[in-house]
């Protein structure tokens, strides 16, 4: 069995973060093990909704893995900090692993912040150029460049271009909503690809990033091939968002049992 590992945060109420990586390996049938860089609880009984994990403890999350099982692929998420992004890329480059996707999480469903202004140039010099692919939206895309949001698919194709100059081997931007398409772009260093599937019409889209991420590093470990990858992860996050879960409070989560229930139901 394939063996990936996430390095992110842990997101409380279940949506996002470790816990989507993790429910994502298990549907994907891979081997999930995890880093906990921060646990994210933001509720209104306690002033405190961000709790950053030690270094040490991050260390020695990541030898355990490594150790113990050993890994394929991994998976960054929540960072958070430049200290912790120094850190990772050094426990990366000192334990080679075939495949590295980069989810540059910058801010969450809610609004949080989620990686610090200051860890930025880190997070481009440090890691990216590691990635065998990274996978922003659209809105870290533009954070990451310092420039606006993009709101075509030219701006798309343009933004990608430029962020394939700090060095990962692919880079997918995840466009979102584009000319009433779920519209996304990957570019080689020579070619770009178009990705599309109809768009669903919620809200209910909390831990989409995350396990889109998840479900790439999952097909990569298997030895899939960029496109194919791809492809199968955005039919994984398309079910899920179309059969999103609601609990009455804030934003849904996707459902990430959907995709197996589509494939049972339709042979």
């Amino acid at each position: 069995m394939e063996r990936v590992l996430t390095i992110a945060g842990s997101a409380a109420q279940g949506s996002a973060g470790i816990q989507a990586d993790l429910k994502t390996f298990q549907e994907q049938e891979v081997y999930g093990m995890s880093v906990i860089t921060a646990t994210v609880a933001n509720q209104s009984r306690v002033d405190k909704g961000i709790f950053i994990r030690p270094i040490e403890e991050i260390e020695a999350q990541f030898y355990a893995s490594i150790e113990m099982v050993g890994v394929d692929a991994v998976k960054t998420g929540m960072l958070f900090s430049a200290e912790i992004i120094e850190k990772v890329s050094h426990l990366i480059a000192e334990n080679p692993v075939s495949y590295i996707i980069v989810d540059p999480v910058m801010i969450g469903k809610m609004g949080s912040q989620l990686l610090a202004d200051d860890a930025i140039e880190t997070l481009q010099a440090k890691l990216i150029p590691k990635a065998t692919i990274i996978t922003p939206n659209r809105l870290e895309a533009a954070k990451l460049l310092d420039k606006k949001v993009p709101e075509t698919i030219e701006e798309l194709k343009d933004d990608a271009k430029a962020l394939y100059q700090y060095g990962p081997e692919y880079v997918f931007i995840k466009g979102g909503s584009i000319d009433n398409q779920a519209t996304d772009v990957l570019f080689d260093g020579n070619s770009l690809h178009l990705f599309q599937t109809d768009l669903v019409n919620t809200i209910h889209t909390s831990g989409a990033g995350c396990s889109f991420a998840a479900c790439l590093t999952a097909e990569f470990a298997k030895g899939h091939n960029v496109y194919r990858a791809i492809e199968t992860s955005k039919q994984f996050v398309y079910q899920a968002i179309k059969h999103a879960i609601f609990f009455g409070n804030g934003i849904g989560s996707v459902q990430h049992a959907a995709n197996r229930l589509y494939r049972e139901e339709n042979g």
